[in-house]
């Protein structure tokens, strides 16, 4: 069965006992949705009273189904801006008061928890990072969270920001220079989640969710605010009922300087983080997990965590395309020795990296819609082990 991810698909998934819980008060929210010509909504505004809420509608294709993955037939992302890009140069905080700041604002009124979902990696010409967040790169945001919006939607009212993303030119860089525009990137999802923490969350149950380097950004997030004895941060870690951290790694050093960081070892444990990239098993070493670093890694078809293979069987389906249906069956998997997970039954040939930045059998961009359905049920148990407790 070959499947071919197209360029935009490329762009967006590169390289890239606690206290007790709280309730939300009854304020009205609403969602912010983005225009159908890849411009975000501004008839909304993130504030504690909004107007009722309406769907969002699919900027190029067919709105996506709660068993929806991404569109494959994008057209190449284009520049995002042809600006300066320059260490000195203090940069504003972004507004996250602001509609214009949010590729999706309180979407899915009436669901039992939140999701704080950050964007992949879209910024395919800037030297750093995309500091000039205009509509047609708002609309490649929108288009990328669209492919992983069902795996989430049905359970959690979701969040998502804009935010001056490391480009894929980043990921090249010497290492001063990417962290430098990895820390731009983060100080506005940080804002973005400060916002959010204050004027929505109340205290509700929440996931934290991303892929490739949005997966990084949420580790980030668990560093900086998840950690210590703060009132804030152990209500934090209370009310957290998973991280989806796919597509990038988590090392044992980084649990241990970094208790808050709890690796998944089941099923249905909350409070926990669920980390995973996808190889054919012939590799040493990737950016995403390069060679010499060893990866905690959870199997999503058997959620073990050793080497034990899970059959195809269990493979609930993958989704390779907006609107398709499940596809049961398409491969299984299996943890390798360097915690990547391992994916025997696809070829490279039907499956390619993409992109020169990934070698033949790196299956980076296929790591959430080959086990879409798996990964989307998992939100739904895990989120009720985590009401069962905590009902809010």
């Amino acid at each position: 069965m070959k499947k071919r991810i197209l360029p935009l698909l490329l762009a967006a998934v590169i390289i890239m006992a606690f206290a007790g819980c709280g309730k939300k008060p009854d304020t009205t929210t609403a969602e912010l949705a983005p225009e159908t010509t890849a411009a975000p909504s501004t008839a909304q505004t993130p504030e504690t009273t909004k107007a009722p809420e309406t769907a969002a509608p699919e900027t190029t294709e067919p709105a996506p189904v709660s068993t929806a993955a991404p569109e494959t037939t994008e057209a190449p992302a284009e520049s995002s801006a042809d600006v300066p890009e320059t260490a000195e140069a203090p940069l504003e905080a972004l507004d996250y008061s602001l509609p214009e700041n949010w590729a999706y604002y309180s979407v899915g009124d009436n669901k039992p928890v939140d999701v704080f979902l950050i964007c992949p990696t879209v910024d395919t010409r800037s030297e750093r990072n995309a500091l000039d967040l205009n509509e047609k790169l708002k609309g490649r945001f929108v288009n990328a969270l669209d492919m992983e919006k069902g795996i989430y939607e049905e359970t959690a009212r979701m969040f998502s920001p804009y935010y001056r993303q490391m480009s894929i030119n980043a990921y090249k860089l010497p290492a001063e220079e990417r962290e430098a525009a990895r820390q731009i990137a983060y100080r506005d999802v940080a804002d973005a989640f400060r916002w959010y923490l204050d004027h929505e969350n109340y205290e509700r149950g929440l996931i934290l969710a991303g892929f490739s380097q949005g997966a990084e950004l949420c580790l980030d997030l668990l560093k900086e605010f998840y950690g210590g004895d703060s009132t804030e941060a152990v209500k934090l870690r209370a009310n957290l009922v998973t991280v989806y951290a796919i597509g990038w790694n988590l090392t044992k050093e980084m649990t241990e300087e970094y208790p808050q960081i709890i690796p998944a070892a089941g099923e249905r444990d909350t409070g926990s983080v669920v980390c995973f990239d996808c190889e054919d098993g012939t590799l040493s070493g990737t950016v995403i997990i390069p060679e010499g670093i060893t990866t905690l890694s959870i199997n999503p078809l058997n959620w073990m965590t050793d080497g034990t293979p899970a059959d195809k069987s269990l493979n609930l389906g993958a989704v390779m395309s907006t609107g398709a249906a499940p596809q049961p069956g398409l491969c299984g998997c299996y943890i390798g020795s360097r915690g990547e997970l391992v994916v025997p039954d696809v070829s490279p040939k039907d499956y390619p990296p993409g992109l020169d930045i990934f070698p033949e059998g790196a299956y980076h961009l296929y790591d959430y819609m080959f086990f879409f359905e798996n990964l989307r049920q998992n939100i739904e148990a895990r989120t009720d082990k985590w009401l069962a407790v905590c009902p809010g």
